[in-house]
């Protein structure tokens, strides 16, 4: 990655998250959202590149640990994978659909 893409990434996930957002859990539906469109795998991935724990990450998700501005870049760059995935999911979805319909006409 450039370094100009870095900072482009980086300014993208300061501004997820204001000073208000600190000292609290996420809110629900993002909540719901990550862990419905993110994998193990996923957080792992994103807890080496940020040296934010496994078990961090998976606690601001699952709500009971708050968001703090140090695992706030954690849970970014997650925000960034679940609409990744969620997309993949939504194509995936969608192929699946056709599918099933021709099935059921036949």
């Amino acid at each position: 990655m450039t370094s100009s893409k870095k900072i482009m990434l980086t300014i993208r996930n300061e501004a997820l998250f204001n000073k208000e957002d600190y000292g609290k859990p996420i809110n629900g539906r993002l909540s719901v959202i990550l862990r419905r469109t993110t994998s193990k795998d996923d957080i792992a991935n994103i807890a080496l590149r940020t040296n934010v724990s496994f078990s961090t990450i998976r606690d601001v998700i699952y709500r009971t640990n708050s968001l703090t501005k140090s695992n706030s870049k954690a849970i970014a760059l997650l925000v960034h994978v679940a609409f990744e995935n969620a997309f993949a999911q939504k194509l995936q979805a969608e192929g699946d659909i056709m599918y099933l319909d021709n099935m059921l006409k036949l």
